[in-house]
């Protein structure tokens, strides 16, 4: 099979615009491609062949042969380091020394071997057709990855671009390669002649691109979930302020964009990234540890492959430990860190891991393993002289740049050593991905040869393809359909983007008996959802305790978290909330106001419903006040029975007999007035206990301006010529009382019945108490029903000061007058504090045990300083107004005698 190409055009459109003409033009295009083609087709194939059989050879160890009707080839890195000559400048450059092939590798070249022996060994599978393969050794060298693929391609031992020489064998498709930045230069190549590619463990989102690598198949998940399911793993252990370490190719920079956009829309934040350059000399090894080492952050995500083991190096020779790593699939399980050496530095290493299962009779086949059997003796060998510390002297005729231990290999060495390592077999993750695609490989080659029927075909003209000249787009139709029922139980397919259902093993490095640590499997995510058994992790030193990973340490419920300036949102303090506002869960960034009801616990974390106090009869203080209200009321009574009495007398004749009896149950009625304003003040309360009360000091004031009047009058009849003679009648005394108590019930029943006072929580006074009060309904109806009373106090006022110079044994009018005095004089202190103070002073907690500070020291004061006052017979009646008149006239007395 040889390639075309297609050229020319550049040519003909200079031509044209010199000559004019089309037709010149387009003879000049054609001439120009015939002798592309016929240089590219013909001529470039023959100064290669030499007269040589298009067959595939290997004079140096680049490759391993298995010889089939049918082949696959497989790029793989079997060597994990590579030396770079130094550049003398005076010869031509050796090609890079190789070292390190260690059993973890060495597998995949026996596990394509069994594979391969597994699939011709059924005959149920591709009958009659054996299944070859061919191996390359890319050595983590990009351009030798670049040489083997040319190299299976060309069919000769050069690799020559854009030919094939397959006449023989006919290559099914190429494994490979295992890092992502090679494959993508692979799948560009594969691509143009539309060979299928299945990589194993090239894991870059990059690949999913179909328009770019629609050749391109790989048994491994992308990156993306991998990535996503990273963020997860970090964000389930509450690790919001991370580091990152990563490869700087196309695997690490791909893989930490996704992680830091899932990490960052969670709220997490990164305090670094920092990059391994494999070009580099020293890698950038120095400053990575020395970001490592001043970070804060516990957890660092390692996304890179087993090339991050000189950064380890670097930390272990600094002596950098107490970091939780989080480590990438592609060294999440790798025997290079098992050792001992690494033990105090990944011990509590947590990371994702290929999703693998056993390969059924994979160890049985690795006992009967020779160091001598054929086509892969030398590397076998190769792994005995890295492993053991000897060198073949067989070995020496094989070219191949590597550096080899001074010491020659016994036969012992050879037979015991290689079977005691073989026994060592690591987690055969790599291992079992690459199984899975050999076994797609021979599922496809079956299904197009055993399946497919004309008319039920994949391909676009609906037939078949011939085993034996099959192309290598038919070949891709069959892979992309393939269904193949893994060991594990798991079905494997290929979805749109080319890669298998996401599913990952969470794996745990714990310690072991010997001081190593070896990977546990602690969990699994399969995309969708993330599991972990809490109890099987074991943190550094075999702890169970989660490590911590923060900027800032959290803000417990009743704290908000405020910004610090110049640090991302990680970074905060942690402040109170403010009155009235509580957070109830931790890391809250706003505090949330408390409902009307209810007030912020202690520990602000909670709302509880706040306490409800009014005066209560049970209270101590509503006993007392209650007591001395039935008590003072009882004492008008008496002197009232002490009136009846002595009715006949002249002194009492004398006194108006009458409107004192009205004076006095007045006065008894005004005591028992303030019963209204204690207890639960309900619907009838709040209306009754206003009315109550203004109707009642209406009378008592009337009857004082009344007696008072008549007094006045009295004396000033007697005057010779005077008018007044007239006034001087009982019935102007009742006419005055009528009067002023019609025009206090006027006020009263209008304001009953077009603003009532209502009950209501009154949740102003003070913040953390629901007072539970009256609403006057209507501030123009109270003001009138306080301003009428407040007109018949200075009237009384008035007529007791004009009337204050009257003989000794009319002396009534002295007491009438201070009385008065007193009593405008606490009024007008009084209206204003309770305006300003309602609900302070007046409610009382509904539980006894509450009992307020201020109430105690505002009736203490009030029994010292005000009941003295109580042979005042008007000034006496006003005592039990309301609690508030007592705490204000009580601190008025108090400044006064001061």
């Amino acid at each position: 099979m040889r390639l075309g190409y297609n050229g020319g055009g550049d040519g003909s459109t200079e031509l044209n615009t010199d000559s004019g003409s089309q037709n010149e033009a387009w003879l000049v295009t054609f001439f120009y491609k015939t002798l592309w083609q016929l240089i590219l087709h013909y001529l470039v194939p023959a100064l290669y062949s030499n007269g040589q059989s298009c067959s595939l050879s290997t004079p140096e160890l680049s490759g391993i042969l298995m010889s089939g009707d049918v082949l696959f080839g497989a790029v793989l890195p079997l060597h994990m380091e590579k030396v770079y000559p130094k550049l003398l400048y005076t010869e031509k450059p050796t090609g890079a020394a190789c070292r390190k092939l260690s059993l973890e590798t060495y597998l995949q070249i026996q596990i394509v071997k069994f594979a391969t022996t597994e699939v011709n060994k059924n005959s149920e599978s591709l009958p009659n057709i054996t299944l070859g393969f061919q191996v390359y050794d890319s050595c983590s060298m990009l351009q030798r990855e670049l040489q083997g693929t040319l190299w299976m391609l060309t069919g000769q031992s050069r690799a020559i671009p854009n030919f094939q020489c397959q006449r023989k064998e006919k290559l099914a498709a190429i494994i490979g390669h295992s890092t992502s930045t090679y494959s993508i230069l692979m799948a560009h190549i594969l691509g143009l002649s539309r060979y299928p590619q299945i990589s194993h463990f090239s894991t870059s989102d990059l690949l999913s691109d179909r328009t770019q690598f629609a050749s391109f198949f790989r048994t491994v998940p992308s990156d993306a979930f991998q990535s996503r399911g990273l963020a997860k793993l970090v964000l389930h252990f509450g690790w919001t302020w991370v580091g990152f370490v990563a490869v700087a190719n196309d695997y690490g920079q791909r893989g930490i964009q996704v992680i830091k956009q899932e990490i960052l829309k969670f709220g997490a934040c990164i305090e670094f990234t920092e990059y391994l350059h494999l070009n580099l000399p020293n890698h950038n090894i120095p400053r990575i540890a020395q970001v490592i080492k001043d970070s804060t952050a516990q957890a660092v995500i390692v996304f890179s492959d087993v090339n991050v083991f000189p950064v380890l190096d670097e930390l272990l020779r600094q002596n950098i430990t107490g970091k939780v790593w989080v480590a990438s699939e592609a060294w999440s399980t790798s025997l290079l860190f098992s050792s001992e050496k690494y033990s105090s530095l990944l011990d509590g290493t947590i990371g994702f891991a290929f999703y693998s299962g056993n390969i059924p009779g994979f160890k049985q086949y690795l006992e009967q393993t020779n160091v001598d059997d054929l086509p892969e003796r030398p590397w076998n060998w190769m792994l005995l002289e890295d492993s053991v510390g000897c060198s073949f002297v067989d070995f020496q005729k094989f070219s191949v740049p590597r550096e080899r231990p001074p010491r020659n290999c016994t036969r012992e060495d050879k037979v015991e050593s290689f079977q005691a390592y073989l026994k060592h077999v690591p987690s055969m993750r790599i291992a079992y991905n690459l199984y899975t695609a050999i076994s797609v490989i021979a599922k496809a080659l079956h299904d197009m040869m055993m399946i497919c029927k004309t008319g039920n075909s994949p391909l676009i003209n609906k037939g078949c393809s011939d085993i034996w000249n099959f192309k290598p787009w038919q070949i891709l139709k069959y892979i992309k359909n393939v269904h193949v029922n893994l060991s594990n139980g798991q079905e494997m397919f290929f979805s749109d983007n080319g890669g298998p259902p996401p599913l990952y093993d969470i794996v745990n490095w714990q310690l072991n008996s010997e001081g190593a640590v070896n990977p546990a499997v602690v969990g699994r995510f399969d995309a969708a959802t993330l599991s972990i058994n809490a109890s099987a992790l074991r943190w550094a030193r075999n702890s169970q305790k989660i490590p911590t990973s923060v900027c800032s340490e959290s803000c417990p419920p009743g704290f908000r978290k405020a910004a610090i300036t110049g640090k991302p949102n990680c970074c905060f303090q942690c402040v109170t909330c403010p009155l009235g506002m509580i957070t109830n869960q931790s890391d809250s960034s706003e505090c949330f106001q408390c409902p009307w009801d209810q007030w912020p616990s202690q520990q602000k974390d909670r709302c509880l419903l706040k306490v409800i106090e009014y005066l209560s009869y049970e209270e101590t203080l509503g006993v007392i006040l209650m007591s001395t209200s039935i008590t003072s009321s009882l004492i008008p009574l008496a002197v009232l029975g002490v009136l009846i009495y002595y009715k006949a007398t002249p002194v009492v004749r004398a006194s108006n007999y009458t409107v004192s009896c009205l004076l006095l149950v007045s006065m008894s009625l005004c005591f028992l007035s303030s019963l209204a304003f204690i207890g639960y003040p309900n619907r009838e309360k709040c209306l009754l206990r206003q009315a109550t009360f203004g109707m009642v000091f209406a009378f008592c004031v009337s009857c004082i301006l009344a007696k008072t009047l008549m007094v006045m009058i009295a004396f000033k009849a007697t005057k010779p010529n005077s008018d007044l003679k007239k006034w001087a009648s009982p019935h102007v005394s009742y006419l005055v009382i009528g009067l002023g108590t019609f025009l206090q019930s006027v006020i009263v029943a209008t304001w009953l019945n077009v603003f009532p006072p209502f009950p209501k929580y009154n949740v102003n006074a003070k913040p953390e108490i629901l007072i539970f009060e009256c609403n006057e309904g209507s501030p123009i109806a109270f003001w009138c029903n306080l301003g009428h009373l407040s007109l018949l106090a200075l009237a009384s006022f008035a007529v007791a000061f004009f009337a204050r110079q009257l003989p000794d044994s009319f002396n009534e009018a002295k007491y009438i007058t201070f009385s008065m005095l007193a009593f405008l004089t606490v009024w007008v202190s009084y209206i204003p504090a309770s305006v300003s103070t309602s609900g302070t002073f007046f409610s009382k907690e509904l539980r006894p045990q509450t009992i307020k500070t201020e109430w105690r020291r505002a009736f203490s004061t009030c029994v010292h300083e005000w009941l003295p006052l109580q042979a005042t017979y008007t000034l006496s009646s006003f005592t039990v107004n309301s609690f508030e008149d007592i705490s204000v006239a009580a601190e008025l007395l108090v400044e006064t005698r001061t």
